[in-house]
């Protein structure tokens, strides 16, 4: 199987940055790693075993970035208003430096974001706030409530990377129509899940706005942890 490591200075956030990609083909599929993950997490914790069929055949190609949420969300040590403007400078990179190699390796016509757990924040966030670039968005034990990290702070930008509440306000406009108009998410959850909760909620708020969408309950004790999430990547990225 195709495996290509890369390692740049990325201009947007003032360091170096890097990337793993598995596969030759196939639909491309955005890779948040779980909270302050690395880009290695996905091989080092066994899911890229677990579709390694779908790499090897052609029919998946993924391309796990590194995170920066030790910066970002993450980080105690700054204001949250920094913390949110890290996390845009992120967004930049992933848009303005990430998109580009992709389309490098891969020009199919819907590319997939997913991540799990703090993985499915980044992976739905930028989903929804770029409908017109990512066509798919599964998460697996997704997070998406940003106010545990912003100490009672909120602003603009706050409200715009968080998903429940600016999709809870959504009442129109081009997004809303390409959210009905084809593009596919999944919430992907165990039972005994830790934010099972936040995906019911997500759910709910996307049932409200006439908003496609499989909010996929597991059951059987699932939880949160990967070994119910290479489970789910066979379902889901098959």
């Amino acid at each position: 199987m195709n495996r290509e490591y890369h390692k740049w200075y990325s201009d947007r956030l003032a360091r170096d940055m890097e990337m793993l990609i598995y596969g030759h083909g196939g639909l491309p599929v955005l890779v948040f790693p779980t909270s302050m993950g690395r880009f290695f997490e996905y091989e080092d914790n066994g899911m890229i075993k677990s579709v390694w069929d779908l790499l090897e055949n052609g029919r998946l190609q993924a391309f796990c970035i590194d995170s920066v949420d030790s910066e970002s969300w993450y980080n105690r040590k700054i204001a949250p208003w920094d913390r949110v403007r890290r996390h845009q400078q992120y967004e930049s990179y992933v848009l303005d430096e990430v998109m580009p190699l992709i389309r490098s390796r891969n020009w199919s016509n819907r590319i997939m974001t997913t991540g799990c757990s703090f993985g499915g924040y980044h992976a739905l966030n930028i989903a929804l706030r770029h409908p017109d670039v990512f066509s798919d968005c599964i998460t697996m034990g997704g997070a998406f409530d940003i106010h545990q990290f912003l100490n009672g702070y909120y602003d603009e930008n706050c409200y715009f990377n968080c998903p429940p509440d600016f999709i809870a306000n959504l009442n129109g406009g081009w997004q809303l129509d390409r959210y009905r108009s084809g593009n596919r998410i999944v919430l992907a959850a165990g039972e005994h899940d830790i934010c099972l909760g936040e995906n019911f909620r997500m759910a709910n708020i996307f049932g409200s706005k006439q908003i496609p969408h499989w909010l996929d309950v597991w059951a059987n004790y699932t939880g949160h942890d990967w070994p119910w999430w290479h489970q789910m990547a066979r379902k889901y990225f098959g």
